[in-house]
């Protein structure tokens, strides 16, 4: 990615070595603006410990950090201060694609060297980067002579909160192994186990996000409930009962806490991009937004088939239909699902069946390939594994160089099963191991990734900016089948504080029809103006008009879709209430034109918005969809 600007410089200033009642010392590092401070210290038998404060407020109180292994001693305890070191960052770097068009780092960081002070003298770095909008701190631990191959049974890091604050969360596995569950909110003493993004609002009146960045060749970190108003890294086991496997040097993810005095701070909040690695893609020429249609409802409505039969989907009869109309409505991609061998009976089953370089007979992938390319449309590829990991690996070269020959480059892929290879979880370092691999031979043929089931997003788009998009969250698909009903519309509202913290998300919006039949009485909870605003709402740059083709003609309303961005120069979230409603502003990638979208839940409201954000001495024209109609001003 490009760099706009960039300093770097020792900064001795931004630290403050201060005695403590007793003669351990306590190290201080603020933000550039001076309203988030972390505070680092030892305790008097020599465990680390932080804590974190925002706007003169304590945010995290006295926290213990530190890795417990199997079969070698801890590292929790009898530390001292080796040395510090401190830096200052500041930088402008600029995306190919996102929610903003330039990202601004500014940092202040403090890197503590630690040292056990007996026994093996083993070694271990915390480093912190404190900014306006929160922290990030991570474990490092440098090669050395006492420590090589290690597992790690235990992640010491807490999150100790001063009040017992309500939280917005998901379980655990529990409901499903993918995030795809209601937000509930509750206070901190009534959960249990649960996912980041954790989001709360404290006593105080801020509003804190519990998360990771970068998440790399590691396990998930969860939270789980422990006495008083605290949590513990909680990390997503292997079969075996390991954590991660690991060999020094490694570093784990970062540990995120994103500060705000309103809830759209959060949603403003770069911490999650800066903590990741600069592009490994040095030529993003062919990494490109989408607004695709796709055969993929029909079958959720079971008016297709995914396997072979009469009612198959993915035909090259139907599938040339589908790019005539995204051709006719100026969309530049096509979703096709159910094209290769494999589907037919119990898929789920055993995801060995599927091949991902055969297609069925009714489907001619060279003649379609060439139709799409004739009439200016992308084919977007679909790579269901069920969980096989192992057999879609084997293929994946093969599979990509054949995408790659017919001109395909978008592949959505998605694991249905409750584990990966039958024994390990999607959020593991097994899955976590698998989901990279995909990014970066994608990365090899030019293709772009939207993945479902995914492991939790954690930013690193910024370092592969072909991982465009993933599901991670109840989707569209639920309104189709969920035997409770579908998604309601406190759902939607709850997502841009909650899920869309940790990166785009694949909800699939756009539903015309609202009068359709299934057998659990799932629908679309919502009118069509919400549809519509939820392309403004839920960010991704992969965005699906997710109704059949027949249900768009003639629908004055369906210009809005074919018009609106996927990508975005400028975000700004107005005035919000999680769970309740949210109103939305984006600015289009060339800087021109602002779309601003608005949902509620159930309950209708009158939001008076500022225009402030509009660039002074020009003349805007407002184009305004509603629920009652559509006009301009």
């Amino acid at each position: 990615m490009k760099q706009i600007r960039y300093s770097y410089c020792i900064a001795s200033c931004l630290l403050l070595v201060l005695l403590s009642c007793g003669t351990a010392k306590t190290y201080k590092i603020s933000s550039p603006g001076k309203n988030n401070e972390l505070i680092f210290a030892l305790t008097e038998t020599g465990q680390p410990q932080y804590r974190f404060s925002s706007f003169g407020k304590s945010v995290i109180e006295p926290s213990l950090l530190g890795f417990e292994f199997q079969d070698i001693k801890k590292m929790t305890d009898g530390f001292k201060v080796v040395k510090t070191e401190q830096h200052t960052v500041n930088e402008t770097w600029e995306q190919p694609w996102g929610e903003s068009r330039k990202v601004h780092d500014s940092h202040n960081e403090l890197i503590v060297h630690l040292q056990e002070s007996n026994g093996e003298k083993r070694l271990v770095d915390v480093i912190f980067r404190v900014f306006d909008d929160g922290l990030g701190f991570r474990y490092s631990f440098p090669k050395q002579p006492n420590l090589d191959k290690v597992k790690i049974s235990n992640e010491i890091t807490q999150f100790t909160f001063p009040f017992d604050n309500d939280v917005w969360w998901i379980p655990v596995h529990s409901e499903n192994s993918y995030y795809e569950s209601f937000y509930r909110k509750t206070p901190m003493s009534k959960t249990d186990t649960i996912n980041t993004p954790a989001t709360f609002e404290t006593k105080d009146g801020l509003y804190v996000a519990v998360h990771e960045a970068n998440l790399t060749d590691f396990a998930s970190m969860t939270l789980t409930k422990t006495p008083s108003n605290q949590y513990k890294s909680e990390l997503v086991p292997w079969a075996d009962g390991v954590k991660v496997y690991a060999q020094t040097p490694f570093q784990t993810p970062w540990r995120t806490i994103v500060v705000g005095k309103q809830p759209g701070d959060l949603v403003t909040s770069t911490v999650m991009l800066n903590l990741n690695e600069p592009s490994k893609i040095d030529d993003h020429s062919w990494i490109a937004p989408s607004k695709y249609i796709g055969i993929w409802w029909g079958m959720h409505l079971e008016k297709y088939t995914w396997g072979q039969g009469e009612k198959h989907g993915a035909t090259t009869a139907n599938t040339e239909k589908y790019i005539d109309f995204a051709a006719q409505n100026g969309l530049d991609g096509v979703l096709v699902e159910g094209w290769n061998q494999g589907w037919d009976g119990d898929w789920t089953a055993d995801g060995n069946v599927f091949s991902f370089v055969k297609p069925y007979n009714d489907f001619n992938l060279d003649e379609i390939s060439k139709y799409a390319a004739m009439k200016n449309v992308r084919l977007i590829g679909h790579h269901e594994t069920a969980g096989a990991t192992k057999n879609y690996e084997r293929q994946l070269d093969d599979a990509f160089k054949l995408y790659n020959k017919m001109g395909v480059n978008t592949v959505k892929t998605g694991y249905v099963n409750k584990y990966l290879d039958k024994k390990e979880w999607h959020d593991s370092q097994y899955g976590v191991r698998h989901y990279r691999k995909v990014i970066e031979t994608a990365a090899k043929y030019h293709i772009m990734i939207d993945n479902h089931e995914p492991v939790k997003g954690t930013g690193i788009q910024r370092t592969y900016p072909n991982f465009m998009t993933q599901e991670g969250g109840r989707g569209q698909e639920y309104n189709a089948w969920s035997a409770d009903g579908g998604n309601t519309p406190e759902h939607t509202a709850t997502l841009p504080f909650t899920r869309m913290l940790s990166g785009p998300m694949d909800y699939t919006p756009g539903n015309f029809d609202f009068n359709y039949k299934t057998p659990q009485g799932a629908k679309v909870q919502t009118t069509l103006a919400n549809q519509l605003a939820l392309y403004v709402v839920l960010f991704s740059p992969l965005q699906m008009a997710s109704d059949l083709p027949e249900n768009y003609v003639g629908k004055p309303e369906f210009k809005f879709i074919k018009e609106v961005p996927c990508i975005w120069s400028e975000t700004k979230a107005l005035d919000s209430k999680i769970g309740e409603f949210t109103t939305i502003v984006r600015k289009d990638w060339e800087g021109r034109n602002w779309y601003l979208g608005a949902v509620t839940n159930r309950e209708a409201r009158v939001i008076k918005v500022p225009l402030s954000f509009l660039e002074k001495g020009r003349n805007y024209t407002a184009e305004i969809y509603t629920d009652r109609s559509r006009h301009r001003l």
